[in-house]
């Protein structure tokens, strides 16, 4: 019979420190496990089996259970079959993790958090950061794919904030991933299912907590972003993530959570309040050493207003972006561009991840 990997490598907490260890030294994004394969890891963007590793046994994901969940996390996995948390290793960093079952057995994913925090100039990040980080109040929303770097980006946004203004900022997450510690803000972070029960409730609580910044891990549902709209409307700056591929899309995605009979009024609500839109895509590197990312950025004017507000006109929202820099707004066509001018991306990763393929081929051939 074979060892399995936690007994080979002493017990569950030595295996996550052995493995997320190596995860965090090679700038691994991602981490998977399930019974009856080694350990899996994303490197690049690619998925591969992590070498030298010992086949994973259902004893060791139960041993791996009980190592990462608390008892009010273990109850809701058997509940459920899955669960949401996040697991910190001293030394080495954090995971975010997800442990569920697949066909009747034990699976889960390790996202890597780094545990120092980047700044905007490491990350490269669009110059409408810093616009977006001085706003007093409205809404501004981080998109992208999962895995697209959206959390690293608004921690950054937050840490600008952190280090610049006397401001209260107040974070509900699902779960905790980066540790702020209180610079001139004061930060206090509130997890879903330890801290408060639901992003709805916690949503109606912070406008009791005295916040000058409220961020929400995610709007994913119609409650959800009908506070964080309210509370902008009254003087807060909330930000968020939103799964949608460009700023376009966010839009659309935001409104499409309301039943038809309500949507002209989110319509108005959201161009009154929405500041910005940051979108984001993680791509190869033209010489393979990693990944970079590539930006689209929505800053909204009046004009965007009006086109938000009118259903008509929201299309149109795609030129005033990609004529916008004067306002630092830039399309995920131009910044592309840009990448692969520098040197940064192929052009053929450009091309794949365009938004209209022909135009941007005629760029590059100099038309």
């Amino acid at each position: 019979m074979n060892q399995g990997a936690t007994a080979a490598a002493g017990g569950a907490q030595a295996y996550l420190r052995e493995v997320v260890g190596r995860a965090v030294a090679r700038r691994v994004s991602d981490l998977h496990f399930k019974m009856g394969a080694p350990a899996y890891w994303r490197l690049l963007g690619e998925l591969e089996q992590m070498p030298d590793q010992a086949v994973l046994l259902q004893e060791d994901l139960e041993s791996l259970v009980r190592e990462l969940t608390s008892p009010q996390q273990a109850a809701v996995f058997a509940e459920r079959h899955h669960v949401d948390l996040a697991y910190g290793l001293s030394g080495i960093g954090r995971v975010r993790v997800n442990i569920y079952r697949q066909r009747g057995s034990i699976a889960m994913a390790l996202r890597v958090i780094a545990t120092e925090l980047p700044t905007a100039q490491d990350l490269s990040l669009p110059p409408a950061i810093e616009l977006f980080s001085n706003t007093k109040r409205g809404m501004v929303l981080v998109t992208g794919a999962t895995g697209s770097g959206k959390s690293t980006t608004l921690a950054v946004l937050i840490e600008m904030i952190n280090a610049r203004d006397r401001r209260h900022i107040v974070t509900i997450e699902d779960p905790i991933e980066y540790l702020f510690r209180d610079k001139l803000s004061v930060i206090n972070q509130r997890e879903v299912g330890i801290d408060t029960p639901d992003f709805g409730s916690a949503m109606r609580a912070a406008l009791r907590q005295d916040p000058d910044v409220i961020f929400i891990g995610e709007l994913r549902d119609a409650e959800t972003i009908t506070t964080a709209v309210r509370a902008s409307e009254t003087g807060h700056l909330v930000i968020s993530t939103l799964h949608a591929p460009n700023c376009y899309d966010a839009i659309s995605r935001l409104v499409s959570y309301f039943p038809p009979e309500e949507q002209d009024t989110q319509r108005k609500a959201i161009a009154a309040n929405l500041r910005g839109v940051i979108s984001q895509r993680l791509l190869p590197r033209a010489d393979g050493s990693g990944r970079v990312a590539a930006f689209e950025v929505m800053v909204v004017t009046p004009t965007i207003a009006d086109m938000i507000e009118d259903p008509q006109r929201q299309s149109d929202i795609i030129e005033v972006i990609k004529n916008g820099r004067q306002h630092a707004m830039i399309s995920f066509d131009d910044y592309l561009f840009d990448l692969a001018e520098a040197g940064h991306i192929l052009q053929d990763t450009a091309l794949a991840n365009a938004t209209n393929v022909t135009d941007l081929r005629l760029r590059f051939q100099g038309f």
